[in-house]
């Protein structure tokens, strides 16, 4: 990664911008450059205002917004010499070859030797680019294909040319894989490469299909999306997404660069609909709606759709369809073999599209995990179309398809019998365009407990929760409740890692799991039901059960390293505030939410922030400063919607890790703990002071302003004063010293008060009934 100090992206448009945006949230300093506008004043206007846009984005392209000071921004007339600078150099310019090939050459005169140069083009093949250059240029040229949003989309394409030199082509993977945290495919100079290439073929015939069988586009999505572990948008909600204007350009773009026999072109058809929408503005969400659209009816928001034969709107319907109920028992197979509209919808386009993808290995690439990686990571599919054909059963898809006189790939005749994924002697393996098995390499410095899942049994496990070996002395514990909310059991084995670890002779552990999130928290369903039975006791005994258990890891005697990733809240933040370390993937959203169901944090969170606010020597001091920023960030539920803002919340510390790639967080994680187990020694507990009843009244002033103004419901107020007690120490006085057992019971207490409040108990049923709080 050395080799890459400092880039340059040239094309300050939406993709531009967003790959400038990602490099330098992996901290490397990057200049941006565009034209200068005719007639400007100001000659950078165009770069300057790609960054202002970028500041004010949602979701956010910068991870922090501290990010945005490594991006210099600059014009192609006055400041191609900064290329001399920089070590890569991106090319996002409009998708014209004569401008991209003009821009070369003036890159080629000012960059300096050795430096790479790609292109972020999926519409251009790379020879077509690099002829007329001279070698010197080819050799450093390859295409780095993002896709958008660029900090969020994991995909990254790399296609080499036949002149590239190998060293560069290993650098860029590299690059994009550790610092930018992409899944890096290699893909062959092809029209759309991988993801493009079946995506749109997917995407089409989806819609063709949906017209041709007529299904509403509810019904459309809800067969495309889950059971096909597609996301719930389905595709007229994923075009709505990505705006339905673009499509006509992605299929212009196709058709122009594919061979003639290609089946999407068997498969393509305008529809009169779909221009009338584009022409009258109804292009997605950016426009006035796409095939859904919200309307308001009195001031209340209806969801509409469209009807597809009619080109009305009307209240958007829940599909109901056998076929996808059969699904839920039966699978893949039971979808498509369904006998009602959505199941001959399911097969016809799951059959079609499969069949594609078959026939274009080894045509767009080598393998056909790299195919499976493309789709995952470019379309969020949970298993890639090889994946879904094992799904399927191989044997049974090319059946099928020889049944209905449709041609069965190649691939398919080969893998016959077998799969195209299987476990041999606990490695998981891929089968081959050569008709043998191969081993599934991971990159070095990858770990995934997947992998280790294959090959060895849990050291201890519950329902909820389970012991992993991962090498090297250290254990893993992995949650696997429903999404990984923490529960007894999960308690439970956090018990039996504290006896684990030192008993077995392990050096530490890690607090890991490969779900979509870490931890949404506690699980309040069960808190709800003790509570509805008045089972105050027991209820107590959770809380207190907790606190010790969490203060118990926080002091073990071996080091324990939290590894989150995607939602880490309430609970989940609490567990990780207790760790020695966290190394914690870049995308982590983490923070204390308990007053959104009209709590507080009761396992130690208040406790932890506090001391993380009040002893920090860089932060704000005096007797209020620490204490009234954790008041802010949790009586607001403040959620950190980075690791990189979620260490200047001082939820992560500064001396934590972030790691980009979150294939490489166990790796890391699991690195960092056996750092920390030389001479391990625990923690001593602190002294704390806090400033008591003046603390709390001044807290209290402040809720009581926000109540006056209308940004505080009532229930508010009363979450909010209760907080304000813990956090000033209850009836502490600033000369006065208390343990952390005090601050727990304040803890303890006050989520106990507010558990009873028929207002909390509401809050807690629309939570668990909408997955909203309620403003009571």
């Amino acid at each position: 990664m050395d080799d890459i100090r400092k880039v340059a992206v040239i094309g300050a448009g939406v993709m531009g911008a967003g790959i400038a945006a990602h490099v330098a949230n992996a901290g490397v300093p990057v200049v941006l450059l565009d034209i200068v506008p005719e007639g400007a004043k100001n000659r950078n206007a165009i770069a300057e205002g790609a960054v202002a846009k970028l500041l004010k984005a949602d979701p956010a392209p910068f991870m922090h917004k501290g990010a945005a000071k490594l991006v210099t921004t600059g014009n192609t007339e006055d400041h191609l010499d900064l290329l001399g600078e920089c070590d890569w150099i991106v090319e996002a310019v409009i998708e014209n070859l004569e401008i991209k090939q003009d821009l070369y050459k003036r890159i080629e005169a000012k960059r300096k030797k050795g430096s790479i140069v790609s292109s972020n083009t999926s519409t251009i093949p790379l020879h077509d680019l690099t002829k007329g250059l001279p070698d010197s240029f080819a050799k450093d040229f390859l295409v780095t294909h993002f896709f958008n949003p660029p900090r969020y989309m994991r995909l990254l394409e790399l296609v080499a040319g036949a002149k590239t030199r190998p060293d560069a082509v290993e650098t860029m993977r590299r690059f994009g894989d550790v610092m930018l945290g992409k899944g890096v495919v290699d893909c062959k100079d092809t029209p759309g490469f991988i993801a493009n290439r079946i995506g749109t073929f997917w995407i089409q015939c989806s819609v063709s299909e949906a017209f041709t069988g007529g299904l509403t586009v509810e019904e459309a999505d809800a067969v495309i999306g889950k059971p096909m572990g597609i996301p719930k948008t389905g595709v007229f909600g994923l075009m709505d997404l990505v705006g339905i204007d673009l499509m006509p350009h992605v299929a212009s773009s196709m058709l122009r660069t594919l061979p003639e026999n290609d089946g999407y072109r068997a498969i393509y058809r305008e529809f009169d609909l779909i221009k009338k929408m584009i022409t009258d503005g109804y292009t997605g969400r950016k426009g006035k709606g796409g095939f859904y659209r919200i309307n308001r009816d009195g001031g209340k928001k209806v969801k509409e759709s469209i009807n597809l034969q009619t080109g009305d709107y009307a209240p958007s319907e829940k599909a109901r369809l056998e076929c996808v109920s059969a699904s839920r028992k039966g699978g893949l197979r039971a979808l498509v073999e369904h006998p009602d509209k959505g199941g001959q919808y399911a097969w016809s386009v799951l059959g079609q599209t499969l069949a594609y993808t078959a026939a274009l290995v080894p045509e767009i690439a080598d393998d056909i995990h790299a195919v499976d990686e493309g789709m995952k990571l470019g379309y969020a599919w949970k298993y890639g179309p090889f994946e879904l054909i094992d799904r399927l059963g191989p044997k049974w898809f090319a059946e099928k398809l020889a049944a209905e006189g449709k041609p069965v790939p190649e691939l398919l005749t080969k893998v016959g019998d077998g799969t195209f994924y299987r476990v041999h002697e606990g490695k998981p393996q891929v089968f081959g365009t050569d008709g043998a098995y191969h081993d599934i390499v991971r990159p070095e410095g990858v770990l995934l407990l997947s992998d280790i899942k294959l090959r060895s049994e849990p050291v201890a496990k519950n329902g909820s929760a389970s012991l992993w070996d991962i090498g090297d002395g250290v254990l893993c514990l992995e949650f696997h409740t429903k999404m990984n909310s923490i529960d007894a059991g999960i308690m439970t084995m956090i018990g039996t890692a504290l006896k684990t670890v030192p008993k077995g002779g392990y050096k530490a552990l890690v607090v890991h799991n490969e779900g979509s999130n870490f931890s949404v928290g506690a699980n309040v369903g069960l808190a709800l039901f003790v509570a509805n039975i008045a089972a105050w006791p027991e209820v107590e005994n959770m809380i207190g059960q907790g606190q010790q258990t969490y203060k118990a890891l926080k002091y073990a005697p071996f080091p324990v390293v939290g590894a989150p990733s995607g939602m880490a809240l309430g609970g989940g933040c609490e567990i990780l505030l207790h760790c020695d370390s966290i190394q914690a993937h870049a995308e982590t959203y983490t923070g204390l939410v308990e007053v959104g169901v009209g709590v507080i944090p009761g396992w130690g969170g208040c406790k932890e922030m506090l001391l993380r606010w009040t002893k920090n020597p860089k932060g704000p001091q005096g007797p209020m400063a620490g204490v009234g920023k954790v008041f802010e960030m949790v009586s607001t539920a403040y959620v950190a919607k980075s690791a990189a803002e979620a260490k200047a919340a001082l939820i992560i510390r500064p001396d934590d890790g972030i790691t980009m790639n979150r294939d490489r967080l166990l790796a890391d994680a699991k690195a960092r703990a056996l750092a920390l187990a030389e001479g391990y020694q625990p923690p001593e507990e602190p002294e704390i002071v806090l400033p008591g009843p003046t603390g709390e009244t001044a807290m209290g002033m402040a809720v009581d302003d926000f109540r006056r103004s209308g940004m505080a419901t009532p229930h508010d107020v009363t979450v909010s004063k209760a907080l304000a007690r813990v956090l000033a120490g209850g009836d502490t006085d600033i000369t006065d010293v208390m343990t952390e057992d005090d601050v727990l019971t304040l803890e303890r207490e006050a989520f106990m008060s507010l558990l009873r409040t028929q207002e909390t108990l509401a809050r807690i049923e629309h939570m668990l009934a909408t997955g909203k709080p309620l403003r009571n």
